[in-house]
């Protein structure tokens, strides 16, 4: 499981810049609308120094971090779900990602043409909000219309869930979105043929000039209170600097980072914050000499769970999970001195995986 996140913003909000940055991939940078017109897709390692102490111990043959996959979605603008520009394309995009990273402009840019984009990164994110809404009407009304058909034939069965289609409608025409419908996770069976843009988690990538760097301005502060209010998560980057330095020697990337005020990279950022909004944690494998690897998982999974991850046969033929707190492996010094002294654990089918956990799977190999 690769977490997929779309970077959603107005044009030259910057988003092909930070995609540039997290992933190296080199998607066309420009001072003018759709520079993007099919969406870039690039994976990015997720930095974690505890695979790096877990490698360091083992000197593996192969060292595999977890991975975020970032889609470049090209810019959204005022009647984007009427068709305008290019938005029906990239409005299809946004519904098959995991979470949004809403691109807000916090910086004065010389190469902007007028009238492109704005410095109120308020009304970039009502703009944004806007569209997003009136696209998942628009899907709303069509399901509608479905389930109408089939109810003419069986009202009694459809009585509820048309109810509960109709309830958000009118919520939606409101102009909010649908995460902040009361009765949303009591419908939640209604809405699984319904993706509901408004509904996926999202994080503010607040993107300033690097002269605001470390906290971001007014601006930024502006974003900042917002997020809070609404228990966003919020990031604050120079995606150009971060894209300038991507190329650097990690340990003069670090030092100049260190010179403008930051103790990390907008990407250790952005995956810290991603991991957040949707609930992930991180174990370890370990196989052998040969492969130390991180793996993303939904937090509260179970072992069998968290074996699927590693292989579907791990599932199905779950016995135990050796287990290992991070913190106690590298204290140990090796996973044979972690057992020897009482370190290792085992667990059996309902034990639910915790963040550093270090397993070995046990399990019934197919016939």
């Amino acid at each position: 499981m690769s977490l997929e996140m779309g970077i959603v913003g107005l044009p030259n909000a910057g988003k092909s810049t930070l995609f540039n940055a997290l992933t190296r991939a080199g998607a066309a940078v420009a001072g003018y609308p759709f520079t993007t017109i099919e969406p870039n897709v690039g994976v990015a390692v997720v930095p974690d120094e505890r695979l790096d102490r877990l490698a360091a111990m083992v000197g593996p043959e192969r060292v595999t971090p977890a991975t975020v996959t970032f889609v470049d979605i090209a810019g959204l603008v005022k009647g984007a779900h009427r068709g305008e520009g290019l938005g029906n394309q990239f409005l299809g995009h946004i519904r098959n990602v995991d979470a949004m990273a809403l691109v807000l402009r916090c910086f004065q840019d010389e190469n902007v043409p007028p009238g492109v984009g704005t410095l109120d990164p308020l009304e970039e994110l009502e703009v944004l909000d806007l569209e997003l809404v009136m696209a998942d009407l628009a899907v709303l009304e069509r399901r509608i219309e479905k389930v109408r058909g089939m109810a003419k034939a069986r009202p009694r069965e459809f009585a509820d869930e048309l109810a509960a289609l109709e309830s958000l409608r009118t919520h939606l025409q409101q102009g909010l979105p649908a995460h902040r419908w009361p009765e949303l996770e009591a419908a939640s069976p209604y809405l699984r043929e319904v993706a509901l843009l408004t509904t996926k988690p999202r994080i503010y990538v607040v993107n300033v000039g690097e002269e605001d760097l470390p906290e971001g301005g007014p601006l930024a502060d502006r974003v900042r209170e917002r997020a809070e209010a609404e228990g966003v998560p919020w990031v604050v980057l120079c995606a150009q600097l971060e894209m300038e330095l991507a190329d650097w020697p990690p340990e003069e990337a670090a030092a100049y980072r260190a010179d403008v005020g930051l103790t990390e990279s907008g990407l250790t950022t952005l995956a810290r914050a991603a991991y957040e909004t949707l609930g992930l944690i991180t174990f370890f494998t370990i196989t052998g000499g040969q492969e130390v690897r991180a793996w993303p998982l939904p937090r509260g999974s179970t072992a069998p769970q968290a074996a699927g991850r590693v292989h579907s046969d791990m599932e199905r033929g779950f016995i135990r999970a050796e287990v290992v707190p991070y913190e106690d492996l590298v204290r140990a010094g090796s996973w044979a001195a972690a057992r020897k002294q009482g370190l290792l654990r085992i667990e059996g089918r309902d034990y639910v995986v915790q963040d550093g956990d270090v397993c070995l799977f046990r399990f019934h190999p197919p016939r």
